[in-house]
């Protein structure tokens, strides 16, 4: 690989990001960080514009057609370098959730499944990912992510089938799969959390749980049944407890609700449940929980669904302070939403035109890697702004982003924070910076870096020009 290391933050990142790369022949664990690094420097163009001519293009087909590359086998590395940075932490939340990509556009694709509603005919593929994150909302990585396919014409389970089916041939079963990954993740030392929507609310969940001694965070969905107690029922009981007091939350928003801030009230105890029937003379142990009732006693005359959720963790809960912090790691998942944007809207991975679903899945686990990058570059800038730019940007891009916010060729005689960098990489993007805009998004982050990519190429070469010609 050619490219000066200087040049780009891109190449060094790549080059630890899969380092240990073991794709079974050490041509293939060569190209795999060659073309993270191309990709990562135009992560929103298509595939096929993953070099700079038609010999890197074959050469990128060829490396995700190759029997010998997984998406695990692309990801392993990635995950020993997650599991390194979540050793430096006392705590990380390993937050899951399901996503769907759609390539109904692209007929061609061979071996995709459907996704949505029968009458819609769409075709694509679900994505179950787990992403690392420290309380204060920081990526840390990937954990685990897996590729699944619904069959097509298939008729759908009727929930009396759906009940009659063992936990491991059903679809929900991936939350279980995902969950044994973490555990045996897990760095000596660190307490991980595992954090998950009202799809995960599975009884087996709770018992691994227990079995393991694994902390978990799970919204409830299922109003399930209490052994022996006065209320018989999940809802009932913790509606009668008495309110312990309020915590105010931001709700990120998204295509369905408006971000806000609003105070929820909060009600906690420790609940018992019975433990349902399964098939097969399965015989599941009862399971004791904290639950945590959260809700919106007074919401906004233009909201449609107030806030309430009732979280179930096997974390202890003594106090009205301890909720709190709960409240806050499940405030926490919104992180893997914002992942799975990057991925879709910011890598548009829903535009690869890659023939058949095996190549499609390898590139997708690489701009997985990639998008966590992006992702990072966000939040870094609110969880660690006092850092110097240096640990996100080389001397090039600083320098570039500098001279192009203050319209100077001199340089100042220190390294500006992330803070201030990332914000000048935003304004590249349209971020005005008034009082009233709080921090800059996602999406202005990601324009500005593409134009830094640009601005920084154009001053490699200034400073290239002006070395040979003092030579």
């Amino acid at each position: 690989m050619t490219e000066n290391r200087e040049l780009s933050s891109e190449y060094q990142w790549c080059l630890d990001e899969f380092a240990a790369a073991e794709l079974g022949d050490a041509r293939l664990n060569a190209r795999c960080g060659e073309l993270a690094v191309q990709l990562a420097k135009q992560p929103n163009g298509p595939s096929n514009r993953s070099g700079e001519d038609w010999a890197d293009t074959k050469a990128a087909y060829r490396f995700f057609d190759n029997d010998q590359v997984t998406p695990d086998r692309i990801q392993a590395p990635h995950y020993e370098r997650t599991v390194e940075r979540m050793a430096q932490c006392k705590r990380v939340l390993a937050v899951q959730d399901t996503s769907f990509l759609n390539y109904t556009p692209h007929p061609k694709t061979q071996g995709l499944g459907e996704i949505g509603t029968k009458k819609k005919k769409q075709r694509g593929c679900g994505l179950h990912s787990t992403l690392a994150v420290t309380p204060g909302g920081l990526p840390l990585g990937l954990l685990t992510q897996a590729f699944f396919t619904r069959p097509i014409g298939e008729p759908s389970h009727t929930p009396a089938e759906c009940r009659k089916l063992p936990i491991e041939e059903k679809e929900s079963y991936r939350w279980l799969e995902a969950f044994e990954q973490i555990i045996a993740l897990k760095p000596a030392g660190v307490q991980v959390v595992t954090v998950c929507d009202a799809e995960a609310d599975i009884y087996e969940m709770f018992s691994l749980a227990q079995e393991k001694k694994a902390p978990l965070l799970v919204r409830a969905s299922a109003n399930r049944v209490l052994l022996e107690d006065e209320f018989h029922k999940l809802w009932p009981k913790l509606e009668h407890q008495s309110r312990a007091g309020s915590y105010s939350i931001q709700i990120v928003g998204n295509n369905k609700r408006k971000a806000r801030t609003t105070t929820v009230s909060v009600r906690f105890g420790e609940v018992t449940f019975r433990p349902p029937w399964r098939p097969t003379g399965v015989t599941l142990p009862a399971v004791t929980l904290r639950a945590i009732l959260v809700k919106e006693e007074n919401p906004p005359a233009d909201v449609d669904e107030p806030i309430e959720w009732l979280l179930l963790t096997n974390v202890p809960v003594p106090t009205f302070a301890a909720a709190s912090e709960i409240i806050g790691w499940y405030c926490c998942r919104w992180q893997i939403e914002l992942f799975h944007k990057v991925l879709k809207s910011g890598c548009r991975v829903e535009d690869c035109r890659l023939r058949t679903a095996e190549r499609l899945f390898n590139f997708i686990a690489l701009m997985s890697v990639i998008a966590w990058r992006l992702h990072w570059m966000t939040y870094i800038n609110r969880c660690r702004a006092e850092l110097p730019c240096t640990v996100a940007l080389t001397t090039v891009e600083w320098e570039a982003l500098y001279m192009r916010i203050h319209k100077t060729s001199q340089l100042p005689d220190f390294v500006p924070t992330i803070y201030q960098a990332v914000r000048w990489i935003a304004k590249l993007g349209g971020f005005l910076g008034r009082k009233s805009d709080g921090e800059p998004g996602l999406t202005t982050i990601w324009r500005g870096w593409l134009r830094l990519r640009d601005i920084a190429d154009t001053w490699y070469l200034v400073k290239e020009h002006a070395n040979a010609t003092c030579g």
